[in-house]
């Protein structure tokens, strides 16, 4: 794609990277494909190419984002299956995070839709706070169909997206070290998340307890709260980057060999810290380095090898792979792996490749999109009528857990189950039913 940026444009690192991608994209329109805003809406400014005209017009102009603009990209679910499909290399997740990035500094949104985004950035970041908020969400989940009589699908949206049911308490996962069990092979530091400590702790208790098992000492660091994550996608960009220079300072001091990652939304943040502070002369080679050491736990877990184990139960699993796995960390073969060796029998999903429609925030600031998304994956998966379904991030156990009463739960609790761990709650009250 030709660019027309100026010289002196080109002195901003920022828009010189975007002009290096946007050189490589070629208008081939694979990407349109497996676009999952495309598939649903057929409208060419809602796939990857017809984003990356409307952020090249944006940037080589160096205006303020349009309201049309900021329409189609805030519709982008950032789930990377154009760069999964893309023959030329185009690197679409730095080039929409800058554009998100340029949206917030340049437009003024609408009053109702900028508290919005603001209370969630606070809130969902905020461990202590996000768990009072579920509790009260839980309280107040008879108003949604009332929240949708009057519009208020953004709220309505929140209210349907918390647990009916308050997780089980979790002791272990709580800021300490984990020491292994056995010979001590390696010392790790394992990510808790902001918010999947809170919705799901028992996915991170398993993973500590399969890894001290395994020879793995676990450090969870004090005073962690978000990886960046999430802010980094809503273009909040400083705040974003404070959250990273934390997690950095914080492992490095735990002095550990891996940083083990159990939301994958999560793990493509980090394993792009690089990137991300790549103009901090104070943190990139720092950011870099935690890069290179971050393992997605499924990942890490075929690095240190699994002893060969009699499964406690047959069960059909239903493997979904997450984006931000698949896609944004190339993670496609692992978990089914895992678990397949763990004795389970995995069923892949039909259009595997394509978003539940989770995506961080998105499911909250794009409600419709995001149903009709989930509504797919779910008729997807019961089409082959699975005992459980599989997958490796906390958004997409929500997304999909809230509208099917087949039990979902993380890749890592089921493997800690086959390898001597607990069988997982959702588990033992679907066969008591």
């Amino acid at each position: 794609m030709q660019t027309n940026f100026t010289p002196e444009q080109l002195q901003d690192p920022h828009i010189a990277v975007a002009n290096q991608i946007l050189r490589k994209c070629v208008h081939c329109g694979f990407c349109t494909a497996t676009c999952p805003t495309y598939v649903l809406l057929g409208d060419e400014l809602d796939s990857p190419r017809g984003r990356i005209y409307l952020i090249k017009n944006m940037l080589e102009r160096g205006e303020a984002a349009t309201s049309e603009t900021v329409k189609h990209i805030d519709r982008c679910l950032s789930c990377l299956a154009c760069m999964t499909t893309c023959p030329s290399g185009v690197h679409y997740m730095h080039l929409i995070d800058d554009a998100r990035a340029h949206v917030e500094k340049t437009y003024r949104r609408p009053l109702f839709e900028r508290l919005l985004r603001d209370l969630l950035a606070f809130l969902m970041t905020r461990p202590a706070l996000f768990r009072t908020a579920l509790g009260l969400s839980r309280l107040a989940q008879p108003l949604a169909p009332v929240l949708e009589k009057l519009g208020e699908k953004h709220l309505k949206a929140m209210l349907e997206l918390a647990p009916k049911v308050p997780p089980e308490p979790e002791t272990m996962g709580r800021p300490g070290v984990y020491p292994a069990q056995g010979k001590t092979r390696m010392r790790v530091a394992l990510l808790r998340g902001c918010v999947q400590s809170i919705l799901d702790p028992a996915i991170n208790a398993a993973a500590i307890r399969l890894m001290n098992r395994n020879g793995i000492e676990v450090v969870v660091s004090e005073g962690e709260t978000c990886c960046g994550s999430l802010t980094h996608h809503m273009g909040k960009e400083a705040d974003a980057l404070a959250r990273a220079r934390r997690m950095i300072d914080g492992w490095r001091e735990a002095n550990v060999e891996r940083v083990i990652i159990t939301a994958s939304g999560c793990g493509t943040t980090v394993k792009d810290y690089g990137h991300m502070l790549r103009l901090d002369p104070a943190y990139a080679g720092k950011a870099e380095r935690i890069s290179a050491m971050t393992r997605e736990i499924s990942e890490f877990l075929i690095e240190i090898g699994l002893p060969k184990i009699v499964p406690p139960r047959a069960l059909r699993v239903a493997y979904h792979s997450a984006c931000s796995m698949q896609h944004g960390q190339k993670i496609r073969t692992e978990p089914r792996r895992l678990l397949e060796q763990a004795g389970f029998e995995v069923t892949d999903i039909p259009e595997g490749h394509l978003c539940c429609g989770s995506a961080g925030t998105y499911n909250i600031l794009q409600p419709e999109i995001a149903t009709r998304l989930r509504d797919r994956k779910i008729a997807n998966i019961n089409s082959v009528t699975p005992a459980v379904i599989a997958t490796g991030n906390i958004g997409c156990i929500t997304q999909i857990g809230q509208a099917t009463e087949i039990p979902i739960l993380h890749t890592v609790e089921l493997l800690d189950w086959a390898h001597g761990g607990y069988e997982p709650r959702v588990l033992r009250e679907s066969s008591k039913g």
